[in-house]
């Protein structure tokens, strides 16, 4: 498996538990230096690896109606501030080519979107960039056929790779986590991440909608994650998830993060004993 490093942090097989998070989709300065400073102070008691996420534009919305964030210039100053404050990496994720210079001069982690993971053009072009990449897999992609976009990404001589699990479809509108995703898609040579929160996304209902996700399932699919051995994980969060202008019904409420991330702290830290990660 290939060590992946972004500034001081390592992830991959032998190196702690790593954590992206944040919220789904920038709401504004404020709220991401909120989240990214309780956060941070969270996994600096835990030692835990911490990189902040947030879209600056959310261009897979169910309508054409619903927020899709601050866009990319105002976005990307907010991550660059957030970057700079509070002294952490930033992942955004980008949906056209043409974001990927501008992306490139902020970001720490350029994230390949699911309903993207096999647009050739994009990613050459993000393999290009010389940053870390992170290939979400697609809902509707087995986990070893990923193999196909992490050599896209490989073939512009760029081998700083993670994949992201984020479930499968099962029949309409549902989705479900095939834990054996994250050792075979180690298997292709790149750290995996868990994305507790997207799995749980009922599809087809609005996600400010309550019925449009099932949180309370989110700290079993992580400690679950954790024990098979994934090296990092993905969850997104909000001090009041059911005000969020983007997936309120699938986030984690901030004051939650501490004690799922303590749980899932110690299950690493004893498969890690057993010589899993």
């Amino acid at each position: 498996m290939n060590e992946v490093k972004v500034g001081e942090i390592r992830i991959g097989k032998g190196n702690p538990l790593v954590l992206i998070a944040g919220p789904c989709v920038l709401e504004g300065e404020a709220n991401a230096m909120e989240i990214a400073k309780q956060l941070k102070e969270i996994c600096e008691i835990l030692k835990i690896p911490f990189i902040f996420k947030a879209s600056y534009e959310k261009d897979n919305r169910g309508s054409e109606k619903s927020y899709k964030g601050p866009g990319l210039k105002e976005g990307l100053k907010i991550l660059a501030k957030v970057k700079e404050k509070v002294g952490i990496p930033v992942l955004s994720d980008v949906h056209r080519m043409e974001d990927v210079e501008y992306a490139k001069e902020v970001l720490d982690i350029i994230q390949i979107p699911a309903f993207l993971c096999q647009q050739t053009s994009l990613l050459l072009k993000t393999g290009e960039a010389g940053r870390v990449v992170n290939i979400k897999k697609g809902q509707f992609v087995a986990p070893e056929n990923m193999a196909g976009a992490v050599k896209k990404i490989y073939s512009t001589g760029n081998h700083q790779v993670l994949l992201t699990e984020r479930g499968t479809c099962f029949g309409y509108n549902k989705l479900i986590s095939d834990f054996c995703s994250i050792p075979i898609m180690q298997e292709i040579g790149c750290p995996v991440i868990f994305d507790a929160t997207h799995v749980v996304r009922n599809y087809g209902i609005p996600s400010e909608d309550p019925r449009g996700g099932s949180p309370i399932y989110v700290p079993h699919l992580t400690r679950a994650a954790v024990a098979v051995g994934c090296n990092g994980l993905f969850l997104e969060t909000h001090p009041q998830p059911s005000q969020a202008l983007c997936d309120a019904s699938s986030m984690i409420p901030l004051n939650e993060m501490e004690r799922l991330l303590r749980q899932t702290k110690a299950i690493h830290d004893m498969v890690r004993t057993w010589g899993i990660v």
